[in-house]
């Protein structure tokens, strides 16, 4: 099946086409092309029969189990409040389905927690709430003794965004009617179906909906599994990260897991990620807990984040990331990491402004981390994946992101290959800023500019203090590749794909170019016409900022892209199929001819060094031109 390249930008929305190639990539329904880059697919959890561990002890824990018995026999099981106090490392909780109303559980053994066979478990951290008292139009409210209010952190500024976020939706209370999340309201009046108020001074919770027709959920834990790096239920921590297989937790205040490094996890009013403070080498941090692991786990519905995770070599692999607040996976000072065939969507549901969200966030000076085959998509107030301050050598590969403010984002940072990955509909589809050494090769762009820009900012009087110091210095952000992709402009779709900005104010001092390797792209615009095309920093002017309509214009100006190609006007099939989002090139367009593959991009996607037509898929599905 092909389609007719005509489809209209659609930010801000769920295309119909995510939503197919959400239950597409769920299933496995699609088969993705052998060569084809990302994979197709399954992503997130694989349903499956956990055989029981046959090393270790083996507690077997149920909803109603009994906290006096041992929970080592199947036919009497424990409670999972008992077992995690009991196990050490080696040992495995193994968890009948059902649900399990519980949170602040502490576990510091390096131990393993799955379903038995195919049961599914659920970990909750809401309560059902019963009693209830009728007011005035039609609002009901009930006491409730598990509150959770919060303020913004010291650093989020209310001159700039409070007139843009009321201050109660930082607050990390959740209500939920017949599992539906309702969002926060100032008061108690106008709640309707969707609002809900909280009155923390009394303790009650409103809402606008009969709780005798619905349940009515509340949360009631702050945190689902907590790991500390230091002695819990008179065990010291053996160093080992848990792993966790097949279960699903949902409905917390705050977050459902946190992986502790070196400094303490902190409440929800206080910065949880400055773990290490300053500039530290890699040695120094990411040691305390190493080797987490989540397969097949689903984390959804958590007023703040999924998890904090700090400490090297942690693996998420199949999992489902969804309906966040701050951040879906945030990944803290470590290194040696891997996130492979998740989905991760619908970050920023509260719609916070001020607050830098992300679906998936790699902070504070972690190495060698790897995104690799993943679906990131849905975060029309969001961020995708934000590698953010003072991380070294990551590699973004193969991964589908749809539908974020920005999709990848490298900032204050040193070194990044980003190959083989599709972005579709993104506002900016990657954006480098004060980094250095981004080498991008062979990605599709559709919809979704891709940007490298530098500006004064340092460690000097800056608002995050430190955080500058971890990366490239101000006279050092350049390095970058930009080789073999391409960038396509949907009808309606008119501002430049590719942009290298900076400050007309550092004109005078940062003379030399970010870049020196462009070439070979594709660029591919529906619409005929004269807008620019690439924009370019430094040049000599007033504005230090020069746009260029035609790749011929750069050339001449810049001395790159001399092999690049530029298709204006083209009204023919380009993609496979949008609606299914298939990106692979339907046939290959008159003027378009293979490029040559840089050997790093090879390596990372298990390509060889022939070449190959530019984009994230290696070939067309025809080598015959059509207009």
């Amino acid at each position: 099946m092909s389609i007719s390249f005509s489809a209209p930008p659609t930010r801000g929305r769920i295309a119909p086409r995510l939503l197919r190639s959400l239950l597409v990539a769920a299933g496995a329904l699609l088969a993705a092309p052998v060569m084809a880059q990302p994979s197709g697919g399954p992503y997130g959890p694989i349903p499956q029969s956990y055989a029981v561990p046959e090393t270790g002890t083996v507690y077997y824990v149920a909803p109603d189990g009994d906290a006096g018995v041992p929970g080592t026999a199947l036919a009497k099981p424990t409670t999972l409040e008992s077992a995690i106090a009991r196990v050490v490392t080696g040992d495995s909780i193994v968890l009948r389905g059902g649900t399990y109303r519980t949170g602040g559980l502490q576990l510091n053994q390096g131990i393993t927690l799955q379903p038995y066979l195919d049961e599914r478990p659920v970990l909750k951290g809401t309560r059902v709430a019963t009693e209830w008292e009728a007011l005035r139009d039609n609002v009901w409210r009930t006491r409730w003794e598990h509150l959770f209010p919060a303020r913004p952190l010291a650093w989020w500024r209310l001159e700039r965004e409070g007139m843009r976020t009321p201050l109660h939706r930082f607050n990390n209370d959740m209500v939920f009617v017949d599992g539906r999340l309702l969002l926060s309201q100032g008061w108690a009046g106008g709640l309707g179906d969707e609002g809900y108020y909280i009155d923390y001074d009394n303790g009650y919770v409103y809402i606008g909906v009969d709780p005798a027709e619905h349940q009515v959920e509340i949360t009631a834990h702050d945190i689902a599994l907590h790991r500390p790096s230091r002695e819990v239920h008179g065990k010291p921590s053996d160093g080992k990260g848990p792993t966790i297989r097949g279960l699903t937790f949902t409905q917390y205040a705050f977050r459902a897991i946190d992986i502790e490094g070196k400094k303490p996890s902190t409440g929800p009013n206080d910065e949880p990620t400055d773990d290490p403070v300053g500039v530290s080498a890699r040695h120094e941090h990411g040691k305390e807990v190493v080797g987490t692991t989540l397969e097949n786990v689903t984390i959804s519905f958590t007023s703040r984040v999924a998890g904090y995770f700090r400490g090297d070599n942690l693996t998420i692999r199949n999992s489902l990331i969804s309906d966040t607040g701050t951040e879906g996976i945030y990944l803290i000072g470590s290194s040696d990491s891997l996130l492979e065939r998740n989905i991760v969507r619908r970050n920023n549901i509260e719609q916070l402004t001020g607050y830098y969200p992300a679906a998936v966030k790699i902070f504070n000076q972690s190495y060698d981390v790897v995104v690799r085959d993943n679906l990131i998509v849905d975060h029309p107030h969001s961020n995708g994946v934000w590698y953010d301050v003072g991380n070294v050598e990551g590699v973004f590969a193969d991964n589908h992101v749809e539908g974020t403010l920005i999709g990848l984002f490298f900032e204050i940072s040193k070194g990044i290959v980003v190959a083989g990955n599709v972005f579709v509909d993104n506002q900016q589809g990657i954006r480098v800023l004060n980094s250095s050494d981004a080498r991008v090769y062979h990605n599709t762009f559709y919809n979704s500019p891709a940007m490298f820009d530098r500006n004064e900012r340092s460690a000097q009087a800056d608002h995050f203090g430190w955080h500058p110091q971890t990366g490239p210095d101000v006279d050092e952000r350049e390095g970058h590749v930009f080789e073999g992709n391409l960038l396509v402009a949907g009808a309606g779709f008119a501002g430049p794909l590719l942009h290298f900005d900076q400050p007309a104010a550092m004109c005078g001092t940062l003379k030399r170019p970010m870049t020196t390797r462009v070439d070979h792209n594709a660029y591919v615009r529906a619409d005929a016409g004269e807008q620019p095309l690439v924009t370019w920093s430094p040049v000599a002017g007033k504005d230090c900022l020069a746009e260029f309509a035609t790749l011929d214009a750069f050339r001449k100006a810049t001395g790159l892209e001399k092999q690049g190609v530029s298709l204006q006007g083209y009204d023919g099939t380009l993609f496979r199929s949008m609606e299914l989002s298939r990106f692979e090139l339907a046939q290959r367009p008159q003027g378009m001819r293979e490029v040559p593959v840089a050997a790093e991009a090879a390596k990372v996607l298990g390509w060889s060094e022939q070449p190959r037509l530019p984009g994230a898929y290696p070939a067309a599905a025809s080598s015959t031109p059509t207009r």
